[in-house]
């Protein structure tokens, strides 16, 4: 199996909720044939009336197909109001939940499992698969409450950045490994490693946003061919099709072009996965809509930059310079773009400031977030922080013409309005 393949497996089984309940279903028919298999062996029959048996497992059986269309539909209800509340970015979230996936699979396996106690009541009841079918049944109310109370915090706007948050950081740790202390720069790039013009080009076979690439797949692809091989879009970007893909540098004519186009994925929209910029994108779309005239919920904004705060801390302790890819000998083989710390400041803080502009609250929380970055983080990160610090202090003084309001929003609050003027926090 190629690498295409396996990714694109890997991504249809990670956003999608079907499969999972179809597999419990199918384990529940294979256990209880297993089970009624040893009850047979062993004789073991229950003392329920079968008729009472009957009426029980019947009800329980319609109750629960019942159930689980009304907790699809009510699923789905709840994504189409989180994604017009925040974000629609925000639905690949809900799918990708392990809990809202757990408890269906629960709730398909039990009514698999009931469906098929009941078919084999006849002049007995067999007593092992009875007695679980109804522990089945109690243990999915248990799951259903469960339930409630989780998609309940998730989809409130602090969990949806929460989970949001996480995913970022996750994805941070692992296209941006290597932390600022302690570590070792990169080879450097020779000067004419890219000079001059590519010894060949590959376009794009067809249109679609760049979801990943197979690092190691492109680095022997380019060991092979004795080339360089810059991968031209960014990780996010959307490629037309007929587009330039790949640029071939040096070597013997490059790798062939469909195994270099089977080292990458496009698909309809961004996924965070090889793109933690993609989380910060989410994130601030939340915090733009939360400052629209028709919603006007700074609240939502300042959690935002909670969360976008965590995430700029966690970008800024790493070296973001890791286009380049050598291989085992130290030769340059692989180029790629990633997003700088340009790049991640800009996308963080431009629209919510200017979204914001007007908000007391949002300035104050944005001060507070900028203030405590300079302070913290390696003088090579902080200069561009006191440029929006600057930008921060011309906004508040052009949409703030009363000069005890330019005062309040000078000040730095990481409640936005309500906490103390002191609290910007330095560790």
């Amino acid at each position: 199996m190629s690498w295409i393949q396996r990714y694109k497996l890997r991504h249809y089984v990670r956003n999608s909720i079907w499969i999972l309940p179809v597999c419990g279903m199918v384990a529940a028919l294979v256990l209880v044939n297993c089970l009624h298999w040893i009850e047979e062996r062993a004789g073991w029959q229950s003392s329920f009336d079968p008729a009472a048996a009957l009426a029980l497992f019947s009800t329980l059986a319609g109750s629960l197909l019942t159930f689980i269309v009304f907790l699809s539909s009510s699923l789905l209800l709840v994504m189409q109001l989180a994604s017009a509340q925040l974000s629609p970015r925000i639905i690949g979230v809900v799918f990708r939940d392990y809990v809202t996936r757990f408890a269906l699979t629960l709730f398909s396996f039990t009514f698999a499992f009931t469906l098929s106690v009941l078919v084999r009541i006849h002049r007995s009841v067999p007593g092992m698969t009875a007695y679980l079918a109804g522990y089945f049944c109690l243990l999915s109310i248990g799951a259903f409450l469960f339930l409630i109370d989780h998609v309940g915090k998730l989809m409130r706007p602090s969990g949806a950045m929460r989970a949001v948050a996480r995913m970022g950081r996750k994805e941070i740790q692992s296209v941006y490994p290597r932390r600022l202390s302690g570590m070792q720069r990169s080879l450097p790039v020779p000067s004419n490693a890219l000079a001059g013009e590519p010894a060949g080009k590959v376009s794009s076979p067809k249109d679609g946003v760049l979801l990943a690439f197979d690092l190691e797949g492109l680095v022997a692809l380019a060991r092979e061919a004795e080339c360089v091989v810059e991968l031209v879009p960014q990780v996010g970007d959307f490629v037309a099709a007929e587009s330039p893909l790949f640029r071939i540098y040096g070597g013997r004519g490059g790798p062939l072009a469909s195994a270099l186009c089977q080292s990458v994925a496009l698909g309809q929209e961004r996924t965070i996965e090889q793109d933690p910029a993609f989380a910060f994108r989410i994130i601030v779309d939340i915090a733009s809509k939360g400052l629209s005239p028709a919603i006007n919920d700074p609240t939502t904004a300042v959690l935002a930059i909670d969360q976008i705060h965590h995430l700029l801390r966690s970008v800024a302790g790493r070296h973001l310079d890791e286009g380049l890819v050598h291989d085992g000998s130290g030769t340059l083989r692989l180029v790629y773009r990633t997003p700088d710390w340009e790049d991640f400041v800009c996308l963080a803080v431009t629209e919510i400031r200017q979204f914001g502009s007007t908000s007391i609250q949002v300035a104050r929380r944005l001060r507070a977030m900028l203030e405590n970055l300079a302070e913290v983080l390696p003088p090579e990160r902080t200069a561009l922080l006191r440029d929006e610090l600057k930008l921060l202090q011309r906004s508040a003084a052009r949409y703030f013409p009363e000069p005890e309001d330019q005062a309040l929003a000078d000040v730095s609050d990481l409640q936005g309005v309500g906490g103390k003027q002191s609290s910007v926090i330095s560790d």
